[in-house]
């Protein structure tokens, strides 16, 4: 399950952050992904200062990665770039060659290798099981070149796996497979098309021969989500049926592939809403939802089939 999106200043180090996690360890997760962010601008700046704010603090990453270890969870750090105007991060992108004089990609990466490799100077020191390099950046996946030249360098200074999340529909898209240890991918694929997707992805994980994972997957407790479960701000009605029927169809067919080495589903947040709030709430979190109930079941029986 990932833990505290997006990683906002101030949230991460309190005793609401320390009371979600625990719950959130309840409905027997194994691995959480504690994901946060850093922005730049717009889709088209080359800054990423990710030690200002909102993005949070050095001392509340290592507090978070500790109370997961303290939890036993195993912990992939994900730390994650996003645009301050609302652009999502897939349309980050610059001219495919540089321009003097224009913003360029080479910029781009300098950048953002600055914040992976601080990130992952975090995640050698503290033994994080699992470092995520990036998140569904479409645009920049076709940077090859860029990509194998960044996880070379954090190679020199993280030890452990490296994953690359690459955004649902681009897991045949991505080029520099062979550079990761781990392929994992967003898998908000709507419900009834789970089979063809499955499939689509299977050809890619047996020519590539590297492990799988849903770094995201999930679905918002709202009518009319599980067709287009990516979509935040999909107009609808509470509905914790909807969800839990989401979740029951996803869990089969993955169970059915036993190249799926499981799911990091999207999303628990570090201030967590009440109980008596669950059945309004129409967001990805399952916390005192049917989903959530079947979530800690299944993960139960998957754990004691060896299942990660």
């Amino acid at each position: 399950m990932t833990w505290g999106w997006v990683g906002i200043r101030g949230e991460w180090d309190t005793a609401d952050a320390a009371a979600s996690m625990t719950a959130m360890a309840d409905h027997a997760v194994t691995w959480t992904a504690l994901a946060y962010a850093a922005e730049q601008a717009t889709a088209f700046s080359t800054d990423i200062p990710f030690d200002q704010e909102p993005t949070v603090t050095d001392d509340e990453i290592v507090a978070a990665i500790r109370r997961a270890h303290g939890l036993g969870l195993k912990v992939v750090l994900k730390p994650v770039v996003n645009v301050a105007d609302g652009t999502w991060r897939a349309h980050i992108g610059f001219f495919d060659w540089d321009v003097p004089g224009e913003p360029s990609w080479t910029q781009w990466f300098a950048s953002y290798r600055r914040f992976l490799l601080h990130a992952a100077r975090i995640a050698e020191a503290e033994g994080v099981a699992m470092l995520c390099i990036g998140c569904e950046m479409v645009r920049a996946d076709g940077q090859e070149a860029h990509w194998r030249t960044l996880i070379d360098d954090i190679r020199q200074v993280y030890s452990g796996p490296l994953t690359y999340n690459c955004d649902k529909y681009q897991e045949d898209h991505v080029t520099w497979w062979d550079a990761v240890d781990v392929i994992s991918s967003s898998g908000y694929y709507p419900t009834g098309t789970w089979t063809e997707n499955l499939d689509r992805i299977e050809t890619v994980v047996t020519r590539v021969g590297k492990p799988f994972f849903f770094m995201e997957a999930g679905c918002p407790s709202r009518k009319g989500s599980s067709r287009l479960p990516n979509d935040w701000g999909l107009p609808g009605a509470p509905s914790g049926p909807e969800q839990r029927e989401y979740y029951a169809e996803m869990f089969a067919a993955c169970e059915s592939r036993a190249w799926v080495d499981g799911l990091m589903l999207w999303d628990w947040p570090a201030r967590l809403y009440t109980l008596d709030d669950a059945a309004a709430n129409d967001d990805y979190c399952p916390y005192g939802k049917q989903a959530g109930d079947l979530m800690r079941d299944t993960y139960r029986r998957w754990t004691t089939k060896g299942m990660r």
